[in-house]
């Protein structure tokens, strides 16, 4: 990666494009697949002690279930990259779009415990793909003036599955009476929740056919004429379209398709940048953020909340990590992405030391004393603020500008691969930590929290207002 800009071949990079609207709609219709991200991430948290009970089964069991799906998100990171560049980014959409559809019905609908495991791979095989082509595409069709604010869409429909899924659960709740395994026409309360995902899949797909290809993947087999086209609709009419097809092309000529073995470097195995890209990707998961979105509800009940407050109080979370997203595309291309990543850090680990010094009360009548109460439920909040306003947001902006463009599509996959992998590891982990010392589990996200700090100080670069063609 380059230390300095380059200067520009021409204007083009530079343009501000005539019909932004029509750019944010784009990106918007692509973030949809971040929206079904977060909601089949996060709706599992309203199924949790319903699956328990239903299918009688202990915290490791029970974990694993919830966590099998991220199997399958990692597999499907590490291959949508390779798909992408074969049958293109839109075609790649459509298909996590079925796959979205069919886990979300066979969730709804399970027979056996495995049978629900089994969707969830499934699910989880489109949330990866989607993980990989949404900031991918997003970064290929955005103006660079406008590139940190439109690629932080991917987390901003994240954060608002999330929210959405967390609303869902709670109404649907109260329709079964405060019972996660009441029925509502014949359905249990948790199938409903997981079901209703099949309107943002079907919503999904449908968009998919209303926004234009990359030019990038359109100029790599031959369309260029309409890579003009969607250049002229993204970068604006003043655009000199030849000399933008030109300055692509020129790059893709200097490289070729990305694959695994591009990415291997002479020393550690993979390029030193591939490392920072997986680094970056599994700090974001170590400081246990997807704790709070799978298990928040079993969490605050664990501590003596009741069901309904517990998921209200998911709810509330939820809304907390849309306003710091909100702020965080506000100044990702104001003050950079490294700042604000540091500023992140330092108020995860000071948020992620109170929970842990809350948790380590003893309970009084099955719930936390008042003040180590109110304490761990403003630190929660402040730490899905931090969370949301930093790493949710720059870890995403990152992945989609930080590499070469002759080995993006591969990198990208590879490092969200391992963002997939770390988020298995904490969410397998969390009822079996728990079980054994809840603080202490506190504990070790604030160390991870800690040693991201010296990571992005010494190895992270700033890729704020910087062209694609100049990552090198």
């Amino acid at each position: 990666m380059t230390s300095t800009a380059k200067p520009p071949v021409s204007g083009a990079r530079e343009a501000h494009p005539d019909h932004l609207g029509h750019v944010i709609f784009i990106t918007a219709a692509a973030a949809m697949g971040g929206f079904l991200f977060g909601y089949d991430s996060s709706v599992i948290n309203g199924a949790v002690e319903a699956i328990r009970h239903r299918y009688d089964i202990g915290s490791g069991t029970l974990a694993q279930v919830i966590a099998i799906a991220l199997i399958g998100c990692a597999i499907g990171a590490a291959t949508a990259g390779r798909i992408a560049d074969r049958i293109g980014r839109i075609r790649c959409m459509q298909i996590a779009a079925v796959l979205f559809t069919v886990s979300a019905i066979g969730s709804a609908l399970p027979f056996a415990l495995w049978d629900l495991a089994m969707w969830r791979v499934v699910g989880g095989f489109a949330i990866g793909m989607a993980s990989v082509i949404g900031p991918a595409y997003i970064a290929e069709v955005a103006p660079a003036a406008y590139r940190g604010r439109l690629g932080s869409f991917q987390q901003a429909a994240i954060v608002v599955g999330i929210a959405v899924s967390q609303l869902v659960n709670w109404a649907i709740l109260n329709m079964a009476g405060g019972d996660q395994r009441g029925k509502i026409a014949g359905l249990e309360a948790w199938q409903w929740m997981l079901g209703v995902m099949v309107i943002p899949a079907v919503l999904y797909g449908l968009l998919s056919f209303a926004i234009p290809e990359s030019p990038r993947f359109l100029i790599s087999v031959g369309r260029k004429d309409r890579a003009k086209e969607v250049l002229a609709e993204v970068e604006g009419k003043g655009v000199d379209l030849d000399a933008r097809v030109l300055e692509i092309e020129t790059a893709m000529h200097r490289e070729h398709k990305s694959s695994f073995r591009d990415l291997l470097g002479s020393r550690f195995g993979f390029l030193p940048i591939v490392w920072v890209g997986i680094g970056l990707s599994v700090f974001q998961q170590l400081v246990g953020i997807n704790v709070a979105f799978y298990y928040s509800a079993t969490l605050w009940q664990s501590v003596g909340i009741n069901p309904s407050s517990s998921f209200f109080y998911s709810f509330t979370t939820s809304i907390i990590n849309i306003i710091g997203t909100v702020i965080a595309m506000i100044l990702v291309d104001r003050v950079g992405r490294r700042p604000l990543a540091l500023v992140g850090s330092a108020g995860m680990a000071i948020a992620l030391a109170f929970e842990a010094w809350a948790f380590s009360a003893d309970l009084v009548d099955g719930k936390l004393p008042e003040t180590q109460g109110v304490v761990a439920l403003v630190a929660a909040h402040l730490f899905v603020l931090f969370f949301a306003l930093s790493w949710g947001v720059v870890v995403w902006v990152f992945l989609g500008e930080m590499f070469p463009n002759r080995i993006r599509a591969a990198a990208l996959g590879v490092a969200a691969s391992a963002q997939w992998i770390a988020n298995w590891a904490i969410t397998a982990s969390f009822p079996s930590l728990a079980d054994w010392n809840l603080s202490g589990t506190y504990v070790i996200y604030t160390v991870f929290a800690v040693l991201s700090i010296p990571f992005v100080l010494k190895y992270v670069k700033e890729t704020k207002g910087k062209a694609l063609e100049e990552m090198g």
